[in-house]
């Protein structure tokens, strides 16, 4: 592996981004950000000098151990499949992984994609809190009723999995569009869990370096 100090472009309220610093966090991985502003100048993601670096236009990417990695699960994974024995995100029986990976995959794939700023720029403004809040309550309700399955302290039991990692950036943009907490208790007792994990906490859109000061907490 390379020995040169892995390289995050980000946007620090990426929720996609927001993921991959949890697990830079959780498996101790010094790195680097870069700040890809979505909004500056119609979006610095849609400049030609970071086409080159993510032809889809989209944060994140991981430059790491000599390679460009794009697309949040994919990088994770990475991270998990060659550094397994720093805080595992990823349960070894096959049984409880494919729970994890059914809780990601609503997210990732059932609710993100349909109420990022493409879709809702896409929409205009005077739909996109509708929409969004529509998008999320939908997802959530097959989230929390997965949740009352596999839940312990966390998504899928007593450990933090990819399914944490992805839940706690999905409950912040739930809040910013006005869905209802109080309709998915399980999705709300452990995002209350997982903001009191250090490594959550760090990786929080408010301490990064991009953070406009007026949303530093």
């Amino acid at each position: 592996m390379s020995n040169s100090l892995p390289v995050l472009y980000s946007y620090f309220r990426s929720s996609c981004s927001w993921r991959v610093r949890i697990v830079l966090a959780l498996k101790n991985i010094k790195y680097k950000q870069k700040a890809v502003h979505l909004l500056n100048n119609g979006g610095e993601q849609h400049g030609d000098e970071y086409k080159t670096t993510n032809p889809m236009e989209q944060v994140p990417s991981l430059e790491i151990d000599g390679m460009l990695l794009t697309q949040s699960l994919p990088i994770m994974e990475y991270l998990e499949e060659t550094r397994p024995d720093i805080n595992p995100v990823l349960p070894t029986n096959p049984k409880d992984r494919v729970k994890v990976r059914q809780i990601c995959e609503i997210i990732n794939s059932g609710i993100q994609p349909v109420q990022n700023l493409s879709i809702l720029q896409a929409v205009g403004p005077e739909r996109k809190m509708s929409w969004g809040h529509d998008a999320i309550h939908k997802g959530f309700v097959a989230v929390e009723e997965l949740l009352k399955v596999t839940s312990g302290k966390y998504c899928v039991g007593d450990t933090i999995t990819l399914a944490d990692v992805c839940l706690v950036p999905q409950v912040y943009n739930a809040t910013r569009f006005k869905v209802d907490m109080k309709l998915f208790p399980t999705i709300a007792r452990i995002n209350e869990t997982l903001e009191e994990v250090a490594e959550f906490r760090a990786a929080h859109f408010s301490c990064q370096p991009d953070t406009p000061q007026e949303l530093r907490k």
